[in-house]
């Protein structure tokens, strides 16, 4: 698998995920609240390298991976660099397209549990803010009628696409900056 197949079937995981949660926003009446992004100041989140190669290709693309590369190489942040907190909207990433997967999936997916049921996976805001609708949507979850994406599924798929990519976790700055290096030396070679 080339590396350009590898950036389209990761895209394609993400944008079939994008419209799963769509539709559980749609019928769980969930959702972020404007401007919030508590979530994204958590500074241990990590992600696999694979989460960002097509954020890292599109950067190349654009002529702008070198210097990314820079940033993230003598940034001392634990917070994710394409965090803009000065960014009005739901979302705080400065490349909402290329978040990662994590990014995506927290606050609208659910994990299986020990016993085999689905638990919702989402933010105090939300469990606190919007109370009925997350009592309702853990409910219909749990029982299975109503449909919700699910974390592990989304890893597995990644891990299909490329088990050694796939399969370490790095903070969240050094998943992105080794989603760089793999481009970068892709293309070095080409």
């Amino acid at each position: 698998m080339t590396i350009e197949d590898k950036v389209y079937a990761v895209e394609q995981v993400m944008e079939k995920l994008d419209r799963e949660i769509a539709s559980f926003q749609q019928w769980s009446t969930l959702h972020c609240k404007n401007g919030c992004g508590k979530c994204c100041f958590k500074p241990d989140i990590e992600a696999s390298a694979l989460e960002f190669l097509p954020f890292a290709h599109h950067l190349f693309r654009e002529g702008k991976a070198d210097a990314w590369y820079e940033n993230l190489r003598e940034s001392t942040s634990p917070l994710c660099l394409i965090l803009d907190p000065t960014i009005n909207g739901v979302g705080l990433c400065s490349e909402y397209k290329h978040r990662g997967l994590i990014c995506r999936l927290f606050g609208y997916s659910a994990r299986t549990n020990k016993y085999g049921s689905r638990e919702l996976v989402t933010c105090q805001v939300i469990k606190t803010e919007q109370q009925a609708a997350f009592e309702v949507a853990v409910e219909k979850i749990a029982s299975q009628k109503g449909e919700v994406p699910i974390m592990s599924e989304y890893y597995m798929q990644l891990h299909a696409i490329d088990p050694d990519m796939a399969r370490e976790f790095f903070p969240i700055n050094k998943a992105i900056k080794r989603a760089i290096e793999v481009i970068l030396h892709y293309y070095a070679y080409r």
